[in-house]
């Protein structure tokens, strides 16, 4: 067996501070393909840490609650949008997407697939909160994966990344959705509840 090496993550946090909200992540170094999927199959459908790979490094990762807060009201304002403006989609949640190949698996916060077909393989759109720093390159995870736009939602902005050439470059719009303001949908993510969040963007994009 691989000998592999367990770090924390690289999360800036003061040693011996107690943070709730924190999510809790370790990173295990020097594992193979193989690991991954066993972690994985150990898991099966059951609730637990979300599990990501990239070039030998496997990361776990249990998001706090503010983190999951946080990309529930996000699909749900997305979720909103579409409904306002006639657009078909679907949520996949956590979708475990892998590619052996590339050495890259993840699990994202949010991931969507937008129009009539809903049998791609892999996700149109994909969300993820980066509410605690550290862990791997899910930038780079996910070009290896082939996902055409990724939403990096950091400190209430989210970052647009659409997939081209030579890897993602940052954008100032949406490829699935050319006219949604994300400035305008990050706004209403203070709101207690999600339901007073969706009825106050649903009024913003009336006008």
């Amino acid at each position: 067996m691989t000998a592999a090496t367990v770090s924390p993550t690289a999360e800036t946090i003061a040693p011996g501070e107690h943070v709730p909200t924190a999510d809790h992540r370790v990173v295990l170094h020097g594992m193979p393909w193989s690991h991954f999927e066993v972690f994985l199959a150990l898991r099966g459908d059951a609730a637990g840490p979300r599990i990501a790979y990239l070039a030998g490094e496997l990361e776990l990762m249990s998001p706090s609650r503010d983190h999951e807060r946080l990309k529930s009201f996000i699909g749900r304002l997305i979720e909103a949008y579409a409904m306002d403006r006639g657009l078909d989609l679907s949520p996949y949640g956590s979708w475990t997407l892998k590619q052996p190949s590339k050495e890259a698996g993840a699990e994202p916060d949010e991931c969507y697939i937008i129009g009539a077909d809903q049998q791609k393989d892999a996700p149109d759109l994909v969300i993820e909160v980066a509410w605690t720093r550290g862990g791997l390159d899910k930038l780079e995870i996910y070009r290896r994966l082939g996902i055409r736009e990724l939403w990096l939602w950091e400190s209430n902005v989210i970052q647009i990344y659409l997939r081209g050439p030579q890897g993602y470059e940052r954008s100032a719009s949406s490829a699935c959705f050319p006219e949604l303001d994300t400035n305008l949908l990050t706004s209403f993510l203070d709101r207690p509840t999600v339901l007073q969040a969706v009825r106050a963007f649903r009024q913003a994009l009336a006008g």
